[in-house]
């Protein structure tokens, strides 16, 4: 960003963005676009009028509205005679189906709920929930999703985003978890990756290691020094072609002591939190005995 007067640059201040040479002021926006009302926490009175955001893991984006049901002793519904309440349950019920106008809106209602649960059980921030149900989004209109599980395919939208934001999570973390089993996965992943060109790259090893650590009760000295073990391999180029996960399990292993601590923990315990096969634990280990 530069100043259209004597190419200087532009530094945004409150509301005005300035040019630091000439002190042009380019752009000014003095709108405030909180709310114009305050709320507490003793004050029965709710004042939002606009309901909640918008959000991709709906498939109407949290626009449309809803029949609720109100309670408490003071509320209309309690005033409501029974014929009125079975008027009352129609509509609602009425009103819900006219929500859904298509099968590929029903898909996606399912495919969201089942993203929204696998989320929420996996502790993800809440921007792995909308860029998953978004690339869900770009599958459906590709037509991936012909001949393929809805569950597979939510579950790899979750961990092809995981992938794309460098988050540490493998597919048996997310297949514990989900309605799909490895092998469905696996085929919409492949399917996603192979049609969209997803941007995917390597996770570094280094981020599963507080996680791990964490499972197998380690000191913090000992993640510290399977953090220098891991730094080792990658300015030697040694991991290429590895499961970051098991290159993170055999230096904490390493770290813990090895075989030369009989009181440390074991490959299988190791490879157990990593979900690798020990043979994976033992080659890397022995890689970082040879230097």
């Amino acid at each position: 960003m530069t100043c259209p007067e004597c190419d200087g640059r532009l530094r945004k201040r409150g509301t005005e963005t300035v040019c630091e040479k000439c002190g042009l002021v380019s752009e000014e926006d003095a709108i405030d676009r909180g709310p114009e009302w305050r709320s507490f926490d003793d004050d029965d009175t709710d004042r939002r009028r606009t309901g909640a955001p918008l959000t991709r893991s709906r498939h109407d984006r949290g626009l449309s509205t809803e029949i609720g049901y109100a309670s408490g002793s003071d509320s209309y519904s309690s005033r409501l005679t029974g014929r009125k309440r079975r008027q009352i349950a129609r509509l609602r019920r009425e009103h819900n189906r006219a929500r859904v106008s298509s099968k590929v809106e029903r898909n996606q209602i399912y495919g969201f709920a089942e993203i929204r649960r696998v989320h929420a059980l996996l502790s993800l921030p809440d921007t792995v929930r909308e860029e998953s149900c978004s690339l869900f989004n770009s599958a459906q209109s590709e037509g991936l999703l012909q001949g393929r599980s809805l569950e597979g395919f939510s579950a790899a939208s979750i961990y092809a985003t995981c992938r794309m934001c460098s988050i540490p999570r493998t597919i048996d973390e997310i297949v514990d978890v989900a309605r799909a089993d490895e092998n469905e996965l696996k085929a919409a992943y492949n399917a996603l990756n192979r049609e969209l060109g997803l941007p995917t790259g390597p996770i570094d090893p280094s981020q599963y290691l507080p996680r791990y650590a964490s499972k197998l009760d380690l000191e913090t000295s000992v993640e510290r020094r399977a953090r220098e073990h891991v730094r080792t391999l990658l300015e030697e180029g040694s991991i290429g072609g590895r499961n970051p996960s098991g290159v993170a399990a055999a230096c904490l292993y390493k770290a813990a002591g090895g075989e030369n601590d009989p009181s440390s923990i074991t490959q299988a315990d190791v490879a157990d939190v990593a979900g690798v096969a020990p043979v994976t634990i033992r080659s890397t280990a022995a890689e970082l005995e040879e230097r």
